[in-house]
């Protein structure tokens, strides 16, 4: 009750003695229920029955409020849609390895402590053409997958987040030139490819970033080439492409590791969209704590640097 609602209500008391005994009831009770009661009940000094101040009504009041407000403020999110993540090295077909990085013999696993919520994977290939020099390739595969907690959010709440995020540092590379940005369709929930030229004192690297989400996992590919000690600059439309085509069966191993369709084959068969809907069947309880946020994904010079 504010002190102006207080100072008229002592005013109209003083006007009428017979009704003060009542008023210090009201005033001592006030200290203990809600606000909201101690206004109803002082602007109903004037009119209202003696039963509506009984202590009897008070905690009935009192006690039906704070049962509503435990219950609005308890909050639930839906359980994460998706439980597992594929075996990172295992993300692409062999056929599709041997287009992207045809001289790459394994895949180079990367440290993690949860491969359920995060995992990643490498692939380098240098073809050697004498002395006009060589074609170098680097492809990696990062997954990372959200679950849904109730601090933070739903597991598809943190990973769109998170797609944006890494969408953002795609865009922003130090020295990056000509950099473009087109979404990809048919490719989990979303997807978007950035493409961009990296002069370095190797060469003049063609990079190709695509970053797609299907419900709570997110999917990083970077893909980059270069002609090496004069071999000429590889084709940045077909790099694009190539790389298009390895996020799509990369969501795809995703979505057929947790029962939504069949995993593509080295032979080229068909399988069910990744970006379908949800079966309807419950998922597997969450653990109830996010993934732990994977850092984003490293710039094609750095790795050439590493791998050249």
């Amino acid at each position: 009750m504010s002190e102006g609602t207080m100072q008229r209500a002592v005013q109209r008391d003083d006007r009428a003695h017979h009704r003060a005994g009542r008023l210090s009831r009201v005033l001592v009770c006030a200290a203990a229920v809600p606000a909201v009661l101690i206004t109803a009940g002082c602007s109903s000094d004037s009119g209202d029955s003696a039963n509506k101040e009984t202590p009897a009504a008070q905690q009935s009041a009192g006690g039906d409020t704070a049962g509503a407000s435990s219950s609005d403020t308890t909050p639930t999110v839906a359980p994460a849609a998706y439980q597992k993540l594929p075996e990172p090295c295992a993300s692409l077909t062999k056929k599709t390895l041997g287009e992207l990085v045809p001289k790459s013999k394994s895949g180079k696993q990367g440290k993690t402590d949860d491969n359920t919520a995060r995992s990643s994977c490498s692939w380098t290939s240098l073809a050697d053409n004498g002395v006009k020099g060589s074609q170098f390739r680097w492809l990696s595969v990062s997954l990372l997958r959200f679950d849904s907690d109730a601090a933070r959010g739903s597991g598809n709440e943190q990973a769109h987040s998170y797609y944006t995020q890494q969408l953002t540092d795609a865009q922003h590379v130090s020295d990056a030139k000509n950099t473009k940005s087109q979404p990809l369709t048919g490719t989990g929930d979303e997807a978007t490819v950035v493409r961009y030229d990296l002069k370095k004192k190797e060469g003049a690297f063609k990079q190709q970033t695509v970053v797609a989400r299907v419900q709570n996992v997110v999917v990083t590919l970077d893909y980059n080439g270069a002609g090496l000690a004069g071999e000429k600059t590889p084709d940045a439309d077909d790099l694009t492409k190539k790389a298009e085509k390895a996020a799509k069966e990369a969501i795809a191993f995703v979505s057929a590791a947790n029962g939504r369709g069949q995993a593509p084959s080295s032979s080229g068969g068909a399988s069910a969209s990744p970006s379908q809907k949800p079966s309807g069947k419950p998922s597997a309880p969450a653990s109830g704590k996010p993934s732990q946020s994977a850092s984003p994904s490293a710039s094609a010079s750095a790795e050439a640097d590493k791998k050249s």
